[in-house]
Formats: structure tokens, sequence, C-alpha cells
């Protein structure tokens, strides 16, 4: 990375701490509270106090307690001088970094593959890595694979989203459903804004998301690197 990227790559990452809840897990979380509360009153009903209660109260505040997790929605302000910057649109880990061929989109073109996975444990809100025009966006109905492995990319469900920039550089996004996940959900619609700091969507229990690069983009994660949604830098576009 150059001196004048660090200095470009120092300003990222503006966050201010505050956490709430996402939108996609509302219904879920009301829904779940509700059927949490009948299956403990009848317990309740039932045993009384007794060691049943006891512990499917336990069991019930837990399990509330990981979805509460689960859905979690940080709020993360990042602040860029250079659109050129490929920001992370996933909390998550580096499994692949390869050079590939895109034929989806961009028809068998070579481009830079980087792959993030993401965990159940990781924040599951999806952000737009670039600022840009949503040129192309489309969702495939497909397998449930772990979501590590290879060919997820593209047996699995996922939803392909095409960025291109002001300067005409244009990078493939894609959603990809895990083993757990059985929704992904995509805010992307096209000729529509893509800017940082907004949500492209939302992917349901462990997942993964790629991006497609031109291939000489400038790389500035490893492999098995964390990275933190909107705010690991990943990439430099071509000037």
């Amino acid at each position: 990375m150059t001196k004048a990227s660090k200095k470009l790559v120092q300003r990222v990452g503006n966050r201010n701490r505050k956490i709430k809840i996402h939108k996609e897990g509302k219904t879920i979380l009301i829904s779940l509270f509700i059927f949490l509360v009948g299956i403990n009153l009848i317990f309740h009903f039932w045993t009384s106090w007794g060691v049943g209660f006891i512990v499917n109260f336990i069991v019930s505040v837990v399990a509330f307690c990981f979805f509460l997790f689960f859905f979690r929605n940080p709020y993360r302000l990042t602040n860029i001088d250079d659109d050129s910057f490929v920001v992370a649109p996933a909390d998550g880990r580096i499994v692949a970094i390869e050079l590939t061929e895109e034929c989806e989109y961009f028809e068998g073109k070579k481009m830079i593959q980087v792959s993030i996975f993401m965990s159940v444990f990781s924040v599951h809100a999806n952000w737009y890595p670039i600022n840009g025009i949503v040129k192309y966006t489309k969702h495939h109905n497909g397998k449930h694979l772990v979501a590590y492995l290879p060919k997820s990319s593209h047996e699995n469900e996922h939803s392909s989203t095409v960025i291109e920039t002001k300067t005409g550089k244009q990078i493939l996004v894609r959603q990809i459903a895990g083993t757990l996940a059985r929704r992904i959900v995509t805010y992307a619609s096209v000729n529509h804004p893509a800017q940082v700091n907004h949500h492209l969507g939302f992917i349901k229990f462990g997942s993964r998301v790629d991006m497609f690069l031109p291939e000489d983009s400038e790389i500035f994660v490893r492999m098995s690197e964390s990275t933190k949604g909107n705010e690991t830098i990943i990439a430099k576009l071509p000037d």
C-alpha cells in the first residue's frame, strides 16, 4: 500500500458504537418473544416453579438473547476521500483471494475474487462496498451448501449486484446463502445509487459475500484476515 493510500485509509472508520436491532429481525424477535412467553406460561401452569419451568425459562432467555445478538445492527460511518477504495461489505473472515472468470455478468472476463465468510456470530447486515450506480441485480435460487466451500458461490442460493463507479469501473457483489440461511434480502435496484454507509442487504444466519474486482486492482487484505463491514479496506480499483 502506498503512503498516499495509507493517508486515505487512516481517514476511514469514523465510527459511532451505537448498536440497534436490524429491521429484518424485528418481526422475528417479536414473534419469538410471544412464542417463548406462551411456552413459559404453559410450563408455569403445569409445573409451577419446578425444575422443568426453571430449565425452560433459562433456555428461553438464552435463545432470545442469541437472536437479539444475531440481528444486531451496529451504526458505522465511514469517511473516505477516494471512491476507488473498496470497503468490506460484511463482517467475517477472508476465505478466498484468487483470479477467476466471472460468467454471470462479465461473460467470462478474468477478475479478482475476494470472498468473506460470515459465521452465525458475525454481523449479518451487508453494506455497499463502493459508491456508484447499480447496473444489475438478480436473485438465484439454489442449494444450501456450507458457505465457505468454493462451489457455494455458484451452486447455493445467491443474489448478485453490479455497481459502476463514476469512472466507469464495475464490480460484482454476490450475497450467498449458507447451510442455515434460507433468505437473502437485497435492497439494490437497477439505476439506483449505491453508497458506502448504506446497506446493500441482509443474509439470515451463516453465509458468505463474494466480490469480483477488476484484474489489476490493488488488494490490501490477506487470507484468513478478519474484516469489519463498512470499515476494512479490501482493495483499490485501478485508475
